[in-house]
């Protein structure tokens, strides 16, 4: 089946029961077993399994091209899950320019159950290669990066990663581009990861995180993980995560039209420094871009002339794109990366020029977003 039916479809039957076309909502802890030890349909706890959470993860692994989908409490969750694979002492290398509570996790948290954490610019394969140790178990990308949009060739890293002797993992945050636009497991990563906050579930009324993979030994130890450590996420929001998944593939082709739209006023505006925008042909990888994505997706960062000052000025001048953190939901967002998602790297390697605006574009009118943009450039 083409993708927009499987996020219609994947995962999902009318209820043999009465007929309910909508997944229901299973708001149950607890399940009754058919004898001692004889659980019905394998259920017999919600943290273990729960039927409208299963929907969702059966939809999420037909999504990326995957066999087995995990869907947990957050994007970070999602990401703890994953590193909870590794032994102490095991190196993970990641991009130098990973989401701000990525490297909050690696850098504050992890270290202190003794994983070495290195960070590499992975846009560059031979970068890769240099920075992979002998204890190196797991590489991580994000691709395209947040927020400085950078792309990494998926195929390029995966050939140097797994020809490591430890063939270490290849794991990719592919929240920015949905499978709808990029598909990792496909280019030759071991496991996906997403913020389900963010385009999948499209409304900015749910927070959830999702793992895919394809290896039935990988999945079966993410599994005991997803049980024992058990921050998975609630039936109510998977169901409102699988309502969202259903327009994906509509709203991602209107924050593209959008988008475009946008970057071909900003590029003229004269108070934009810099435009950052992965199908901008001034995008140092446009062409991995081109063909590794469907198309460049709705997020937009831009360098604004004048520095923090004219940054903080403008993003709080606008009326239709809201002041706030997060980004894939249908309204159109703005913010200081430096000052609000990634305040957490301030003084790292991953340090964010505090006059870097970025922005998450909705599905409005394109004309109303420009003119709100004009308007608050104006007052920067």
């Amino acid at each position: 089946m083409k993708f927009e039916t499987l996020a219609i479809h994947a995962g999902q039957e009318p209820d043999p029961n009465n007929g309910a076309v909508m997944t229901p909502v299973y708001l149950t802890s607890t399940y009754m077993q058919d004898g001692v030890g004889k659980p019905r349909q394998g259920y017999e706890y919600s943290r273990t399994m729960n039927p409208t959470r299963k929907a969702l993860q059966d939809c999420l692994a037909a999504l990326e091209g995957g066999a087995f989908g995990l869907a947990f409490a957050s994007g970070l969750a999602a990401t703890d899950t994953v590193l909870r694979l590794l032994d102490a002492e095991a190196h993970v290398l990641a991009g130098n320019d990973v989401y701000g509570g990525t490297f909050r996790l690696f850098d504050k948290v992890l270290r202190r159950f003794n994983l070495d954490f290195t960070f590499a610019d992975t846009t560059d394969p031979e970068s890769v290669a240099d920075a992979l140790t002998p204890s190196t178990r797991l590489v991580w990308l994000e691709t395209p990066t947040n927020p400085l949009l950078r792309v990494t060739d998926i195929r390029a890293v995966a050939e140097v990663v797994h020809a490591h002797p430890n063939n270490p993992l290849l794991v990719v945050d592919n929240t920015f581009a949905t499978p709808y636009l990029q598909r990792p497991l496909e280019l030759g990563a071991d496991i996906v990861v997403h913020s389900m906050t963010k385009y999948l579930g499209g409304h900015s009324d749910v927070v959830g995180g999702a793992v895919i993979v394809r290896d039935k030994e990988l999945a079966d130890k993410l599994y005991f993980l997803q049980n024992a450590v058990g921050a998975v996420i609630g039936p109510m929001d998977s169901f409102l995560v699988l309502r969202g998944i259903k327009t994906l593939p509509l709203r991602m082709d209107r924050h593209f039209e959008n988008a475009t739209a946008i970057v071909e006023f900003l590029e003229k505006h004269p108070k934009v420094e810099k435009l950052i925008y992965p199908f901008h042909e001034s995008h140092p990888q446009y062409k991995v871009a081109k063909h590794q994505m469907k198309n460049g997706g709705g997020m937009i960062s831009f360098l604004i002339k004048g520095g923090r000052e004219s940054a903080v000025r403008m993003v709080e001048a606008t009326k239709i794109f809201t002041l706030a953190e997060s980004l894939g939901g249908v309204e159109s967002l703005i913010e200081v990366p430096a000052a609000m998602t990634h305040l957490s790297v301030a003084g790292s390697q991953l340090d964010v020029d505090p006059s870097l605006v970025r922005l998450s574009v909705g599905i409005e009118n394109k004309d109303d977003l420009i003119a709100d943009l004009r308007q608050a450039l104006d007052q920067a």
